[in-house]
């Protein structure tokens, strides 16, 4: 069976890159979360952040992020929170951008639950 390579991760470095935190201090991201660059990366910044803000520069999910930087979901968040409180980046819920569209009427949602049971 062939090892992913977050498995073979050295536990020092993963502590290094988190400054040896172990939650986000976001607590609003979940995985498909839409993650946007405001910003570009600058010399001598951390090169995992440098990355993100590269990826990021059209929306990209956090569990996509986690994939294409090869770092645990939990990591990434930790770094998403940095570069958030930073104004680096911008964090929304997919969903929320169809926040303001119309909901349908909860009598018309009733009444289809009510016709599909009758099928």
């Amino acid at each position: 069976m062939r090892r992913r390579a977050v498995d073979n991760e050295d536990p020092d470095r993963l502590y290094t890159l988190t400054g040896g935190r172990s939650q986000a201090n976001e607590s609003e991201l979940d995985l498909v979360t839409l993650i946007v660059s405001q910003a570009d990366p600058i010399p001598g910044m951390q090169s995992e952040y440098a990355k993100i803000l590269r990826i990021c520069r059209s929306p990209t999910a956090l569990v996509e992020l986690a994939s294409e930087l090869g770092l645990p979901v939990s990591v990434v968040k930790i770094l998403l929170s940095d570069l958030l409180s930073g104004g680096q980046v911008s964090a929304r819920h997919p969903s929320s951008a169809r926040a303001s569209a119309q909901l349908p009427d909860a009598a018309f949602l009733k009444k289809v639950l009510v016709g599909l049971h009758n099928l």
